[in-house]
């Protein structure tokens, strides 16, 4: 068996580099499955990804840097997950998928509804004499969401107004601020909306939809005015106060996740092999084969000895071939069949060491081989009581010892 070439690295080297190798591994499909390798959202959209007016990325910051687990989710099964879920649909949503969602939320978690306003367009960047940057959008007034009056949970009679110098003030949960443009304020009004923030003329900008207190519905919470919430209106710190309070009001003091959806605003995707794998329950299944392959790779590591270089299916030279021919007598358990040819091999040569003329029989040559031994070699036993002895072998320790002593004999003689 040859030994195989010196591994130029070391055990403890080689170990780290495949183990940072598969972590490195497993975290990469580990972000692919969750969506944290997909492309940039911040295309001017109202939603959470989007860094313009319009957008909701500063909402997030401050959740955020408060400690709470913020997370921008694409799938729709996401949406059914125990959290305060934060829905902020273009005018263009589909009012069937969305009530949809809306009513599976009120049995899994508080919902916050924010509704568009703005009609808002990318300005483009790096036109000269421009400062625009990526993502900044130019408004163009208010408009308001034609599905808001198709939801199933009931009408709302949603209004874009512009408010007078003495009305341009929000109020609501102690808190007061600004409109950062108050001529064209969102303000909704409807017999299952209970009020919490009003504008100056005591219309309704935030309320919550008005249910049964034992149904054991969670509160959905539908925001009229979205420059409360947005980047333009978080100019303000008031906004931002006002932001944290409505979230303390949803979640009432419990330190639950804040997921914000993207899938209404065109930018959801569909669950993937990747996904599954390390979602619940098929992440137990993940982590088993993981587990797994530890095992399988420690194992490796802490084999005993250095690699060997395999043997040859059919090795060189006479032994071989002397080794497959015993190897066969011994399946076939032919022994018998062996002490004759290696009888008549020996004492030919032993007649030829010891110079002897050609015999006419066997029985002859015997003799004469043993006149010789019993000069030689007085204590051995007659060569013809081996050979008789071999010739009635008929078991293999037999025939082993009968050879062992006739092969003794034999060196002593033509020594």
């Amino acid at each position: 068996m040859q030994k195989a070439g010196v591994n130029p690295f070391s055990l403890r080297t080689v170990l780290l580099l495949v183990g940072l190798g598969s972590v490195v591994f497993v975290a990469l499909l580990w972000m692919i499955g969750a969506g944290m390798m997909a492309g940039p959202v911040n295309d001017g959209g109202n939603h959470a990804g989007g860094r313009g007016l319009n957008g909701f990325a500063a909402f997030t910051r401050l959740l955020e840097d408060q400690g709470h687990t913020v997370r921008q989710v694409r799938t729709a099964a996401s949406l059914d997950e125990p959290a305060l879920l934060v829905l902020t649909p273009p005018h263009e949503a589909d009012a069937e998928g969305l009530s949809e969602t809306l009513d599976k939320r009120l049995r899994r978690g508080p919902t916050i509804l924010v509704l568009p306003k703005w009609r808002a367009f990318t300005v483009p960047a790096g036109i000269p004499g421009s400062k625009a940057k990526e993502g900044w959008v130019a408004l163009d007034g208010g408009r308001v969401p034609a599905w808001a009056e198709k939801l199933d949970t009931g009408p709302l009679d949603v209004r874009v107004r512009s408010l007078p110098k003495r009305a341009a003030r929000w109020q609501g949960l102690g808190l007061t601020g600004r409109f950062p443009d108050p001529r064209t304020v969102q303000s909704l009004s409807s017999g299952r909306i209970v009020p919490i923030v009003r504008d100056g003329e005591g219309q309704a900008l935030a309320g919550y939809l008005d249910q049964d207190e034992d149904s054991g519905t969670f509160p959905l919470l539908i925001v009229a005015e979205p420059d409360l919430l947005d980047n333009y209106g978080f100019a303000r710190k008031e906004n931002a106060l006002l932001a944290l309070s409505l979230v303390r009001s949803l979640t009432q003091g419990e330190d639950m996740p804040v997921l914000f959806d993207l899938t209404l605003n065109g930018h959801g995707r569909s669950a993937n092999l990747l996904t599954l794998a390390f979602t619940p329950p098929f992440l137990a299944a993940t982590l088993c084969l993981l587990m797994a392959a530890l095992v399988v790779g420690w194992r490796a590591f802490l084999r005993f000895g250095t690699p060997r270089a395999p043997d040859r299916a059919i090795a060189f030279g006479k032994r071989a071939l002397v080794a497959n021919a015993a190897g066969l007598i011994r399946r076939t358990r032919r022994f018998h069949l062996i002490s004759g040819p290696y009888l008549r091999r020996s004492r030919e040569r032993i007649a030829r060491s010891l110079a002897f003329p050609p015999f006419p029989t066997p029985d002859e040559a015997d003799a004469a081989i043993d006149k010789v031994a019993a000069s030689r070699a007085p204590d051995a036993p007659p060569y013809t009581a081996i050979a008789t002895r071999l010739q009635a072998a008929r078991k293999s320790h037999e025939l082993l010892k009968a050879a062992q002593d006739l092969h003794a004999l034999e060196r002593t003689l033509i020594r």
